[in-house]
């Protein structure tokens, strides 16, 4: 363990970033100045994957440093329970802890903001709390139905996405927001601090400020794009290569504007003289999908898009650079944190969990192969078949869309274990986007990572049980269900 690095952390997540479309992994548009010029000073990251392809899997395995299936935050149970979390082991060493965030996926509901003693996920969709006050009062008393508590999850991801749309544009307030707090914070920290932002600009839909678009996105209205991912993929809507485009430069302009506050947030830091007595993270908790398998988003899939991240790293002990070759993985920023706070953990099993200042692994993964999971998607695969109903199309059963997915991976090959479709495997050392599908070769490596998500699967509790997504709709109140069928979750 390290213990005489920088004492202060900023954890930085950019919720939904793809790495192709940032300037430091090679993007050919100047969307992440900022991050560049962080990366002369950082480690940057080629092969981190995240553990879960959307909010609360990732940030529940990098807050406790366990796969999804150990600490239980998926789809099927949207909260982290029973854990303690990295927020907690500082703040019980005496740290000063905040979170500032508008993913309204990461509250005191879902536990996933336990132990950050200030906190604030902006969750304000019209003035006077005109939406945000039924939403949580609804949110609260749903959940009191254990049977119902999957599918409750889908009132936050209509929060989000109606969160995002009336506070973007020109008046956007939430970025600004919590680079403003997050400043304020740190100016008040008395001790050391850990200080976790989540940016949510990158997340659909994209409405960029006006500026942004008018150097990424001229002439685009985000108005006239489909942003509507569900009649996408539901087979009702197609986008052909010049509304991908568009799409695409919305996308880079969020990025931009994340990027730009993002850089006045490490200048502040600077200014004030603490930038060399604070260890930096940034990194994205999952990707987005644009079409890539005919799919639309973040949903019912872990192709490389949504699991190979960005990540960069600034820390004394390690070594600014590109790093092409070795595998890491975002559950190993719990025991890195750990590890340049000089903290131990708190009341936790976990012991052998990699660090990026050490080398320990679990055993059942060898240190060379990384994991990422995605659980039954009760929300996803519901709304999914309400939009298709509206529009007269009909999902099959046993597609990708209800099947539960589990990936193993290492820099060169990659297996997809489905579960209602037949496996993939991807060289993809050679096939990035992972558009051959080799699963009938004879190829060592691959059969090497089928091996390894063989093991990792035994070690986190062997296949899949059976699961039933009415179970979750039974036994609820009347005004329970009548809410859930306003926002189309059960009819």
């Amino acid at each position: 363990m390290s213990t005489g690095g920088p004492q202060n952390v900023l954890f930085v997540v950019l919720d939904t970033v793809r790495k192709d479309h940032l300037t430091v992994y090679g993007h050919d548009r100047p969307t992440t100045p900022n991050l560049d010029a962080f990366a002369e000073e950082a480690r940057i990251y080629e092969e981190a994957v995240a553990q879960g392809p959307w909010t609360v899997p990732s940030h529940g395995s990098m807050f406790t440093g366990t796969y999804p299936s150990e600490h239980g935050a998926t789809q099927e149970n949207p909260y982290l329970e029973g854990e303690q979390t990295l927020a907690q082991s500082l703040a019980g060493a005496g740290y000063d802890t905040a979170c500032y965030t508008s993913n309204a996926w990461i509250t005191p509901y879902t536990h996933l903001s336990d132990g950050f003693d200030h906190q604030d996920n902006f969750f304000k969709l019209l003035p006077g709390d005109f939406l945000s006050g039924p939403l949580a009062r609804g949110w609260k008393a749903l959940n009191d139905y254990d049977a119902l508590r999957k599918a409750v999850a889908g009132l936050i991801n209509v929060g989000n996405y109606f969160h995002k749309y009336f506070e973007s544009g020109d008046g956007d307030s939430k970025t600004p927001r919590a680079i403003e707090r997050t400043k304020s914070f740190i100016d008040d920290a008395e001790g050391p601090f850990f200080s976790f932002v989540n940016l949510m600009d990158g997340h659909l839909p994209y409405h960029p400020p006006e500026e942004y678009r008018e150097e990424f996105a001229p002439g685009v209205d985000p108005d006239e794009v489909c942003q509507d991912t569900k009649l996408y993929n539901a087979g009702a809507y197609e986008i052909d290569d010049d509304e991908w485009a568009d799409i695409r430069a919305l996308y880079d302009a969020e990025i931009a504007y994340m990027d730009h506050h993002l850089g006045e947030l490490f200048d502040w830091l600077k200014e004030t003289g603490r930038w060399e007595e604070t260890t930096v993270i940034v990194c994205a908790d999952h990707g987005e999908l644009f079409g890539e398998h005919d799919v639309y988003s973040h949903e019912f899939a872990l192709y490389e898009p949504l699991i190979n991240v960005p990540l960069l790293v600034k820390h004394p002990e390690i070594e600014p650079g590109r790093d092409e070759e070795t595998q890491v993985e975002l559950l190993d920023l719990y025991h890195t944190i750990l590890d340049a706070t000089g903290v131990d953990p708190l009341g936790t099993s976990v012991e052998s969990t990699r660090s990026l200042l050490s080398a320990d692994y679990r055993e059942f993964t060898d240190g060379e192969f990384s994991f990422a999971e995605y659980h039954f998607p009760v929300i996803e695969y519901r709304n999914l078949q309400t939009k298709a109903s509206s529009v007269g199309v009909e999902i099959p059963e046993n597609s990708r869309f209800d099947s539960r997915i589990r990936a193993g991976r290492r820099p060169d090959a990659k297996y997809i274990r489905n579960e209602c479709i037949p496996d993939e495997a991807y060289r993809i050392d050679g096939d990035p986007y992972e558009e051959s599908n080799v699963i009938d070769d004879d190829d060592p490596a691959i059969e090497a990572v089928e091996a390894a998500l063989s093991r990792f699967e035994e070690g986190v509790g062997g296949e899949w049980s059976a699961v039933d997504a009415e179970d979750v709709l039974e036994d609820v109140g009347e005004e329970a269900r009548e809410q859930l069928d306003a926002l189309g979750y059960v009819e």
